[in-house]
C-alpha cells in the first residue's frame, strides 16, 4: 500500500480544482447511494444534445439520452468521467499502482465530489473483459477510448449499453481525444473542452519553465522482459507527452524499428544493439527503485552515454507508472509536478 503526505493531497486537489472538478463540484447534488452517479446541474441544459452517435475503429456507439449511469474500461477513461464532475458507477480495478484497486488522483477525485468507490471490475486485473460484470451494473453508456477492446469483446458489449472505443488502433489515443470522446458521450461537450484546455496550458508552462527539454531527442523504454528493451513508438500517448514538453523523438527510434507498419505502439530491441539507440535523454519506467537499479547494473546498459553520463530519467513507482503510461487530464497534473525537473535535469546534461 502507498501512503500519500497531505502536500501531495493538496497538490492534487489544487491541481483537480484548476481543471474544472470544482465547477463539477459546485454543480452536483449530495450524493446518493453507493455506485450511483452524481448529477451535475447542467442536465437539462445538454438533454437536447441527445441523441450522440460516436463512431469508433469497431463500431458505433448510439447514445440515445444523457447517461445517468457510467462504466468505464482501459486504463483511463475514469479519469475525464470524474474531472467533468461525475463519478462512474463502475471502473476497473487498478492493483497495479492504485490503493484497494483505485489509482490516487482518482480517489482524491471521488473524495472532492462527496461520492462512494464505484463497483471495481475484477475483469480490469486481467484486461479481460467480463461481460457478466457490466451487466450487473446496468450502465447507460460504456466508455472504453483508451483500451485493447476486441471486436467480439465490442459486440458482446454493445448488447448491455452503447460503447465508445478508440477511433482509430488500441492504447493509441491521445489524452485530449480521450476527454473529448468523453465529453460528447456525456453530453458534456464544451466542459471536456475547457480541461483540454487546461491541461495544455499547464504543460505549456512546464515547458516555459524548462526550457532546456527543448528540442533535446528521447527514446521512451521499458524493461519489462528479460535482455529486451521496449521501445515506444512516436504514436503512443507517453511519447506525445513529452513531445508537448517540447522535446523531439530521437531518430534512432525510427532506424531501429524492425516493423514500423505493423500497427503496434511499441517494439523490441534485444540489450545487444542498445548501444545504437542515440538519443539525448533515455526516458524507462519501473515500479521500484530495484526495478531501476537492477536495469542500470546490466553492463549492456551501464554502457549507455545516456546512463553513463546522467540523462537518464527513470519514473519510478507504480502509481507513477500508471500516471505516466495513461496520461489524462487527471494524471498529467498529478505527475509532471514532480517529474518535470528530474526530466529537465537529466537533458541538461545534454551537450546537444
Amino acid at each position: 500500500m502507498h501512503r500519500y503526505a497531505p502536500v501531495r493531497r493538496r497538490r492534487l486537489l489544487a491541481a483537480v480544482a484548476s481543471l474544472g472538478l470544482v465547477a463539477g463540484l459546485a454543480a452536483c447534488t449530495s450524493p446518493g447511494p453507493a455506485n450511483q452517479p452524481a448529477e451535475t446541474a447542467n442536465t437539462a441544459a445538454t438533454a437536447s444534445t441527445f441523441p450522440v452517435t460516436i463512431t469508433s475503429a469497431l463500431g458505433d456507439a448510439v447514445i440515445e439520452s444523457k447517461p445517468e449511469r457510467v462504466a468505464t474500461w482501459g486504463w483511463s477513461a475514469q479519469d475525464a468521467v470524474l474531472a467533468l464532475g461525475i463519478v462512474p458507477v463502475a471502473m476497473p480495478a487498478y492493483p497495479y499502482g492504485g490503493v484497494d484497486g483505485v489509482l490516487p488522483w482518482d480517489a482524491e477525485a471521488i473524495k472532492a465530489l462527496g461520492g462512494q468507490t464505484p463497483t471495481l471490475l475484477k475483469g480490469g486485473e486481467s484486461g479481460e473483459v467480463n461481460v457478466e460484470e457490466f451487466v450487473a451494473v446496468k450502465p447507460d453508456v460504456i466508455l472504453a477510448p483508451y483500451s485493447g477492446l476486441t471486436q467480439e469483446e465490442f459486440d458482446a458489449l454493445s448488447k448491455v449499453a452503447p460503447v465508445v472505443a478508440y477511433p482509430d488502433k488500441p492504447w493509441a489515443t491521445t489524452w485530449q481525444d480521450q476527454a473529448t470522446l468523453v465529453g460528447k458521450a456525456l453530453g458534456l461537450a464544451d466542459e471536456a473542452e475547457q480541461l483540454v484546455s487546461d491541461t495544455r496550458a499547464k504543460v505549456a508552462t512546464l515547458a516555459s519553465e524548462h526550457p532546456e527539454l527543448k528540442g533535446k531527442t528521447f527514446v521512451y523504454g521499458a524493461a519489462n522482459e528479460p535482455e529486451v528493451f521496449n521501445i515506444y513508438r512516436s504514436t503512443d500517448p507517453r511519447v506525445q507527452l513529452l513531445v508537448e514538453l517540447g522535446m523531439t523523438v530521437a531518430p534512432s527510434v525510427a532506424e531501429l524499428d524492425p516493423k514500423p507498419d505493423e500497427g503496434t505502439y511499441f517494439y523490441g530491441l534485444s540489450f545487444e544493439k542498445l548501444s545504437k539507440l542515440d538519443s539525448d535523454v533515455l526516458v524507462a519506467y519501473f515500479g521500484s527503485q530495484k526495478d531501476a537499479d537492477a536495469f542500470t547494473a546490466d553492463p549492456l546498459v551501464a554502457a549507455m552515454p545516456q546512463v553513463k553520463d546522467g540523462r537518464f530519467a527513470p519514473i519510478v513507482g507504480e502509481s507513477f507508472v500508471m500516471a505516466s503510461s495513461a496520461p489524462t487530464v487527471l494524471s498529467i497534473p498529478w505527475m509532471l509536478d514532480q517529474y518535470v525537473p528530474q526530466l529537465a535535469a537529466a537533458a541538461a546534461k545534454s551537450a546537444g
